[in-house]
Formats: structure tokens, sequence, C-alpha cells
């Protein structure tokens, strides 16, 4: 089931009455059209009862404006399912390290469905909201090589939704995103075969995943994700190693040691490259496989610690 995450910030903007109507038939068109498409379920940081349509606008009274209204209203409050955002989050301060705007102003809802790759979906009264993907500013902290955290600054794409021809190019994503919900890290490893034919893991990697903190399993999810279209897209002949979708790069000469891990064959290999997530220091370290289009993985966690 995918989720759908209200944009707070396309509501009570200033319209006349006769476009809120508009604009509200639209939003529930699009949020039903996508329900129907893959079970997605509306998540807001407030009850959409309590907003404000337009400007002096409340839901409320569009409600009681006319019986076309009330029963566009049961529509929608069949498809509301958790608030706030942070209840939909695998752990509920999963994010904490993270900070999303748009145009200057701190943004919930868009800046959850970045963080849990869902969709955002806005009341189409505004122009910045009447796109099929919207740009945010992501500031995140990160830790370095020598655990000295940082705030990394850069932008993101989100998968956007204001009117059902928004839902074209979403509707792949949707389909999938039904079948292989995954929200936990054993079902990552259960599901590992599908999700990323050109990754192999080692044995030891099951139960790192089976254990994986809750605040890990989106940015694991997606880490993996990006390592798996950098290898697809691989060929070996050409190049020495894939063209990176992600920060991946090979530990120092004395950290080497602490890589070392008995391969499947049973001989044991070095598995210095590694890509990291957060928050916190998370690696997942592996090794090039060229003659089989694939690397291979042998830690995903936090920083490997030189036994004592």
């Amino acid at each position: 089931m995918s989720l759908l995450f209200l944009n707070e910030k396309s509501w009570g903007t200033a319209c006349d009455p006769a476009r809120a109507e508009r604009a509200m038939a639209d939003f529930v068109a699009v949020v039903r059209a996508a329900a129907v498409a893959g079970g997605a379920t509306l998540v807001s940081e407030v009850d959409v009862k309590a907003l404000e349509i337009a400007e002096g606008y409340p839901v409320n009274k569009w409600i009681g404006a006319s019986p076309r209204n009330r029963a566009l209203w049961q529509r929608l409050r069949a498809l509301q399912g958790r608030s706030p955002v942070r209840s939909v989050f695998p752990a509920e301060d999963a994010a904490d390290h993270l900070e999303y705007r748009h145009d200057g102003e701190v943004v919930l809802g868009l800046g959850a469905a970045h963080f849990m790759d869902g969709i955002a979906v806005s009341l189409p009264v505004a122009r910045p909201w009447q796109t099929d993907q919207v740009t945010l500013e992501r500031a995140e902290l990160v830790e370095d090589d020598e655990g000295t955290p940082e705030m990394r600054h850069d932008t993101v794409d989100v998968r956007h939704l204001s009117a059902e021809p928004h839902l074209d190019g979403h509707l792949e994503w949707i389909r999938k995103a039904r079948r292989e919900s995954v929200t936990t890290g054993l079902r990552i490893w259960d599901s590992r075969a599908d999700l990323y034919p050109h990754l192999t893991f080692l044995p030891r990697v099951e139960g790192q995943l089976a254990g994986l903190n809750p605040h890990w399993v989106v940015p694991v999810r997606r880490a993996l994700e990006r390592l798996e279209e950098a290898v697809a897209a691989w060929d070996p002949t050409a190049m020495a190693e894939p063209e990176w979708r992600s920060k991946v790069s090979p530990e120092g000469e004395t950290r080497k040691r602490v890589c070392r891990f008995t391969d499947l064959d049973g001989d044991t290999r070095t598995f210095d490259l590694h890509a990291r997530f957060t928050p916190g220091a998370g690696r997942i370290h592996f090794r090039l496989v060229p003659e089989e289009r694939a690397i291979r993985l042998a830690h995903i966690g936090g920083k490997i610690r030189p036994e004592v």
C-alpha cells in the first residue's frame, strides 16, 4: 500500500469560494483514483476536517454548503488513514536528522512523502502545486568518516499529485509499491532477490537486517535501491566500477583489515567499498563482482569498529 502525504502548505490559500469548490472536487478525485490504483491511504499532520480550504473557508463550511460536498467528504473520509505524519514512520523520531523546506518554509507533509518514499498530494489552488513533482530543499545531519556531525544541504524531488492527470506518471510506481511493501529489515532480506537482482548478500547480513533499527529501514531500503540502479547500468567491460548514484568510497589502508569477511566460496576477502546512510554512521560494505555484473554485500549497520 502506498502512502499519500497531505501537503499542509497547499491549504488556506486566498481564493474565491468557487475556486475552492473546484479544488476540493479535484483533490477528492485524485486521492480516490490513487486509492483505486494502489490501495493508497491519506496521511496528514492534522485531521483534514480541521483545515481551511481557502482563507476563511474551513472544511466544515464547505461540507455544509451542498449535498454534493457532503458526499465528497464521505468519500474522502473513508480514505484518511493516519495523523500526524510521524505516526507512519518506522520510529516516531526516525526523521529527526532531516528538515525539508519549500520556498524557505518547513513542510511536514512534503518532507514525509520524500522520507517515506511515498507521494505528496496537494489542494490545487496555487500554481506551485499544479505539477506531478515538487522540488524541496533538504538539510540532513550526517557524520563524516571521523564521526563528526555536520549539516549537508541538497535538493530532492518528491512525487506529487493534485489532479488526476498527474497520476499517469506514477501509476507504475503505485502498483509496484502495493506489491512490494517493505517496512522491516527482515522484509528487505526476504524480498532481496526480487528487489535487488544485481546485489548478492553474505549470510551474515540476514541477522543484521532482522535486527535493523527501525530508524534505518527506509534509509537502508533507499540506499540499496540506489546501489541496484547503479549496478544494473554497469558494463564491467567498459568501466572498472559502476557510476554510483550515491556517495561510495573505499576505506583507508589502516581500516581495510576490519573489512575482511568470509565470502560465499569460503575464502576471506576485503569488502571495503561502502555506501552511507543516516541517521548516524550507517554503512553498507561490499565488493565488486564484475564477472557477475554484481556487487556482494557483507555488512549493513553501523560503522565497523575494530575488535578489541
